[in-house]
């Protein structure tokens, strides 16, 4: 701090980390509103607090987001030790509750006793829409199984408009490019995960997670579904809910005779990952997909198969056949693993050529013909090592699918 004004010292006592900042919980008991075990943090804050997610002014802040679990009832607080004072100190606090409530809905409890009292009621929350899909996880910590299900839903649901402008504001904290949708367009679909959990001898239902899809137009009498955002809240991650509720959304795409194939718009790495799996899942039944048909390489029928059965389109089930392929591989034998990296490799190399292509076109305009050669020379090279590198990786990433496949 040397060479800081005293007064730049103190001002930096005065800015917090939102991400630390803003508390989460959601709530089932009066007595989780005092239990630390239950808060969890924003991934991201950026889209509400700018690059640097940094609230200045207060010293101790604390931006508490409170939840009901089932119905989402909002209480929201905040609380500081100490604020600058414009007075005294020349300067203002940032506004962080205007910040806050423009993403979250009007409606919400300032005090605890409003909250707690809307706890009360929360016995009388049901999920939205129609039941897929139920299924259970064992629990380590309580010793038993819990019961979890899946539902379709749409605006015209009552009371799910209110309900889905409470959920998206999770989004905001943990979808790094996250944005609200238009709810007003009918093409959406809504794919909700409940938890069962017993109060006082009655079941009540706990939001886990959702799913957003976006039924695109396909010329002339088609739809093609893109899976837009999912999110399963943190306290539920890690639990395979992830991949019950892309399934289930799978299956229920499946059975319709006017969808082409099922897609994502601007996948995170995770949710590629989280695909391969369901995908393998889903095609390592397929006849197209049996060992002989595999080491034969990719075909036009695993295409038709993937497509017409499962609503996967052509690039996805390029992944699922790698993926396969190199589980019916003996890697120890050279001659099987040579000719499977050999398959990988070439379709890996297709952006390449392209690039090299094109760079071929722009040097013979800009530069004499030795100098041409020797730079594609160079290129091979990096090509070779790059191309080296992408093939261990998706590998190692296969090899993570398979072994998941194997505990399932």
């Amino acid at each position: 701090f040397s060479g800081l004004t005293a007064m730049e010292k103190k001002l930096a006592e005065y800015k917090c980390n939102t991400n630390e900042a803003i508390q989460l919980k959601l709530v089932r008991f009066p007595e989780d509103l005092e239990d630390d075990n239950t808060t969890f943090n924003p991934e991201y804050s950026h889209q509400v607090f700018g690059d640097d997610e940094v609230a200045f002014g207060y010293k101790g802040l604390k931006i508490l987001l409170y939840y009901i679990a089932g119905n989402l009832s909002t209480l929201f607080r905040i609380e500081y030790t100490s604020k600058v004072n414009e007075k005294f100190d020349c300067v203002e606090a940032d506004d962080v509750e205007s910040k806050i409530r423009e993403i979250i809905p009007p409606g919400f409890c300032t005090n605890t006793d409003d909250f707690v009292s809307l706890l009360e009621k929360e016995v009388n929350f049901k999920p939205f829409g129609m039941l897929l899909h139920t299924y259970s996880v064992h629990n380590e910590e309580a010793g038993e199984d819990i019961t979890y299900q899946i539902y379709k839903a749409d605006m015209t649901c009552p009371g799910f408009q209110e309900y889905h402008e409470r959920l998206q504001t999770f989004l905001m904290w943990f979808i790094e490019t996250a944005s609200f949708i238009d709810v007003d367009d009918e093409r959406w679909n809504y794919f909700l995960v409940f938890e069962k959990y017993n109060k006082d001898g009655a079941t009540l239902f706990a939001t886990v997670g959702y799913m957003t899809v976006y039924n695109y137009y396909v010329y002339p009498d088609k739809t093609r579904p893109r899976v837009s955002q999912m999110l399963i809240l943190p306290p539920f991650q890690g639990e395979g809910h992830g991949a019950q509720l892309l399934e289930t959304v799978h299956r229920y795409y499946m059975s319709s005779p006017t969808v082409l194939d099922i897609t994502a718009e601007d996948p995170s790495e995770n949710y590629v990952k989280l695909r391969d799996f369901v995908l393998v899942k889903l095609c390592q039944d397929l006849l197209c997909f049996s060992p002989v048909k595999l080491m034969q390489g990719f075909s036009q029928e695993m295409v038709m198969e993937a497509q017409q059965k499962l609503k996967i389109n052509k690039q996805h089930t390029r992944r699922v056949y790698e993926i396969l392929r190199l589980r019916a591989t003996d890697m120890g034998d050279a001659e099987q693993s040579r000719s499977y990296r050999l398959d990988v490799k070439r379709r890996l190399i297709g952006p390449y050529k392209k690039k090299q292509r094109e760079l071929a076109k722009m040097r013979r305009c800009l530069r004499p013909e030795e100098l041409t050669n020797q730079l594609n020379q160079i290129d091979l090279n990096m090509q070779h090592e790059q191309l080296e590198e992408s093939f261990q990786q998706l590998v190692s990433d296969y090899r993570r699918v398979l072994e998941r496949l194997a505990q399932a």
